[in-house]
């Protein structure tokens, strides 16, 4: 399945081959695991910048494992297109949690470029404790194709 959507993305334009090093693979997971360090300071205080700090870690780890198929997203729908993969890779197993960043990329577009879109407290929260399942999936799956990565995410 994984490969029948890498292929369709790349006819249309929405992926591209590149290859990318365990290094900026890495840069980007220890910077997810950097955004959801400081959602966690605010989580209680501040509902929109946890949202945004969750969705945003979430994109970063979901970057990571595009790259690490050798693919980089490349065009106007970059978001949309790692939500696809990352839900592809990870499969059924993990169906709701890729449902529910599909779910975050959407509110994350209405709080970005709409005036007036509520966010409750419970929104904010459920989009942290999912953020952090699934760069922990992505972490697992990065560590699979790269025994040597040390990256510790302890929250």
């Amino acid at each position: 399945m994984i490969d029948k959507l890498i292929i369709a993305l790349e006819k249309q334009g929405k992926l591209k081959k590149q290859s990318v090093g365990i290094i900026q693979i890495e840069a980007l997971l220890k910077e997810a695991i950097l955004d959801l360090e400081e959602a966690k300071t605010i989580v209680d205080i501040a509902q929109r910048a946890t949202y945004l700090l969750a969705y945003t870690a979430m994109l970063k780890a979901g970057r990571a494992l595009v790259f690490l198929k050798g693919y980089t997203p490349s065009d106007g729908a970059q978001h949309k297109t790692v939500v696809e993969i990352t839900s592809a890779i990870l499969g059924d197993k993990y169906k709701d949690l890729t449902e529910q960043f599909e779910t975050m990329r959407r509110k994350r577009n209405d709080l970005t470029y709409q005036a007036g879109t509520l966010l409750s407290k419970g929104e904010s929260k459920k989009a942290f404790s999912d953020a952090i399942s699934l760069v922990q999936e992505i972490l697992k799956e990065v560590k699979s194709k790269n025994p040597q990565l040390e990256l510790d995410f302890l929250i």
